[in-house]
């Protein structure tokens, strides 16, 4: 008798994505208008440009893919990221420097920015993967790109019954956007792997930059509000 034919995944909906990279726009261009205004905008607008021949090319499951749309796609991850940093310098700045009448403006503003960088940095980590989703879901495993990330499923193939019950080798389990919404998530509160590890130069190197921010956030928003307690 042959091994039993591991059930193919449907390709993954387009739409969790969209509303995780709409959230993180509304959140960045709701900053307080010390926060570089036109860059703002301009980001917003790119960003949500850039999302329209993504929608129309994919507009339920996402199942195309184009080397242009590969590149939109990715670099609108990478776009939000790196204006979200900008936004993180300015914020240290002022956390710093401003008084104590702007401190609660400025704490709601470092949670923005920290929940943009949370989606943001998810929707890098999603785009780069084994492909992104698009590859992870469409192609045979052993056409795949290198991993990036590691999760637990792709282990577990070994363990006791009911937890290899879900592993990637007995389900065909893949990651989806909420796996790396998580993912980032645990990394920006974490400050490092929990449960999902790095397994690439560029992945050690976006989840650096994303602890590094989170840990950066924390210690100076802690700090501000102590002072406005005091």
């Amino acid at each position: 008798m042959g091994s039993p034919t591991v059930p193919r995944q449907q390709a993954e909906h387009r739409w969790p994505a969209v509303i995780g990279l709409l959230v993180a726009l509304a959140l960045y261009a709701s900053l307080p208008s010390t926060f570089l205004t036109t860059l703002r905008y301009s980001v917003v607008g790119i960003g949500l440009l850039m999302l329209i021949p993504l929608v129309v090319l994919n507009p339920r499951r996402l199942r195309r893919e184009t080397r242009w749309s590969k590149y939109v796609a990715t670099g609108q991850g990478l776009l939000l990221v790196a204006a979200n940093e900008v936004a993180l310098v300015q914020l240290v700045i002022l956390l710093t420097t401003s008084g104590d009448s702007d401190g609660r403006t400025l704490l709601l503003a470092a949670l923005q920015v920290w929940v943009t960088n949370v989606i943001a940095f998810a929707l890098v980590f999603w785009e780069l993967d084994r492909g992104g989703p698009v590859s992870r879901r469409n192609s045979p495993r052993k056409d795949l790109p290198k991993a990036d990330f590691r999760f637990p499923q792709d282990e577990d193939h070994d363990a006791v019954e009911e937890v290899a019950a879900r592993s990637s080798v007995k389900t065909g389990w893949v990651a989806s956007f909420f796996d790396y919404v998580y993912f980032s998530l645990s990394n920006s509160m974490a400050f490092s792997p929990t449960d999902t590890m790095p397994l690439s130069l560029r992945a050690k190197a976006l989840m650096a930059l994303e602890s590094t921010g989170g840990f950066i956030l924390l210690a100076l928003v802690i700090a501000r509000a102590v002072s406005l307690l005091n």
